[in-house]
C-alpha cells in the first residue's frame, strides 16, 4: 500500500537538540521494504530536507540530547514530531526513519 513515509533528522550541536529536519516519501511495499528506501536515502534526504525549529524550554533554552534520548527510550519522541507531521499529511502512525546529525556528522547504519 502507498504510504507518506518520513526520513527525520535531529540536529544536535554540542549535546543539545538544534533542529529537525524532514524529507517525506511517497512508496508502496511492505515495512521493512519502506525502511531500507529510508535508510538508502539519508545522504540524499538530508540536503533537501525541510527545516523545523528545536523544542525549547519556557527559558528558551535547547533541549539536552539526554532528555531527548529519554524519550526515545519511553516512546515519546513522536509528541515532538507532531509540526513535522502536519506538515507532510503523514497518516496516523506514520512510518519514519529518524537519524541524528551531531555536530555535522551522519550517524547512521
Amino acid at each position: 500500500m502507498e504510504e507518506t513515509i518520513l526520513n527525520i533528522f535531529v540536529i544536535i550541536d554540542n549535546d543539545e537538540v538544534s533542529a529537525f529536519k524532514a524529507a517525506s516519501h511517497s512508496k508502496n511495499g511492505d515495512d521493512r521494504e519502506k525502511i531500507e528506501y529510508l535508510k538508502k536515502n539519508v545522504k540524499t534526504d538530508i540536503e533537501k530536507a525541510y527545516y523545523f525549529d528545536a523544542p525549547r524550554d519556557s527559558n528558551n533554552r535547547l533541549m539536552p540530547y539526554k532528555k531527548f534520548s529519554k524519550l526515545e527510550r519511553q516512546e515519546k519522541q513522536y509528541f515532538l514530531f507532531e509540526e513535522i507531521f502536519k506538515k507532510f499529511d503523514a497518516p496516523e502512525s506514520p512510518l519514519i526513519c529518524v537519524t541524528p546529525i551531531v555536530d555535522g556528522k551522519i550517524l547512521s547504519d
